[in-house]
């Protein structure tokens, strides 16, 4: 009878996550290569590294993709390492159709890990988020928008292979950690007074302007603090704290 309960117990928790993740062969490879590398990346900037918390912020005209961690015992997160895009699609602004080839701009979070990728493995965000269902085509926003390897995009955000392991490995730790919300900020370039003078002076189009400015205190609000809030959308689409 004890032997049954325990059985029926164990049928009722499901496996932890990093557990279902390593049953791939991709997973792991990727801590295999790279779990002693980024954990260097923590003793090098002296964080530890159980129970982190995880920020993804990507940069569009420079192409990187910046990983930012806070301690369980922090409020404040750290810029912990940097990845280069191995390939851009697009232009600076936000993504509003199916096919038109824009890497989404805005406030997402990882929604997706898929360990069995066509790229490799990749990193689903929830694109449209809410402001993009609003201010997107109303039948064909588009999808499916990843982080993923393979140096190959229509939207997405691509590193090499090799980089995508320890992202992958990174945001596998922090969902063990218990980090079921991993937040991936994306912009169309540093939001500095001086760049948001460059974009407009750039690219006129009034609606990305505006959505740029939108975009701005977000930006700001990390900068200072290197807190996170999260900000809401409202009826227009717009974000607001």
């Amino acid at each position: 009878m004890k032997t049954l309960l325990l059985l029926m117990t164990s049928l009722l928790i499901p496996p932890a996550f990093k557990e279902q993740q390593l049953k791939y062969a991709r997973v792991r490879t990727a801590y295999d290569e790279k779990e002693a590398v980024v954990k260097k990346y923590f003793s090098d900037k002296k964080i530890a590294f159980a129970g982190f918390q995880l920020f993804i912020r990507a940069l569009k005209q420079e192409a990187v993709v910046e990983v930012w961690v806070k301690e369980r015992r922090h409020n404040t997160f750290a810029l912990l390492h940097t990845y280069p895009f191995c390939a851009t699609s697009g232009t600076p602004g936000p993504k509003r159709r199916e096919g038109d080839g824009q890497i989404p701009e805005g406030v997402y979070h990882i929604e997706h890990f898929n360990p069995n990728s066509n790229f490799y493995l990749s990193l689903g965000i929830n694109y449209p988020n809410a402001s993009d269902k609003i201010l997107g085509d109303k039948q064909k926003p588009g999808s499916d928008i990843y982080i993923h390897g393979n140096c190959v995009t229509v939207g997405c955000i691509p590193l090499t292979d090799d980089k995508i392991k320890e992202l992958y490995v990174l945001a596998v730790e922090a969902r063990q950690g218990g980090q079921e919300n991993i937040p991936v900020h994306i912009f169309p370039s540093k939001l500095t007074a001086d760049a948001l003078i460059s974009l407009k002076q750039n690219f006129r189009e009034a609606s990305t302007i505006s959505f740029w400015e939108n975009l701005k205190p977000i930006y700001d609000d990390f900068e200072k603090t290197k807190k996170l809030r999260t900000p809401h959308v409202t009826a227009s689409g717009a974000y607001v704290f």
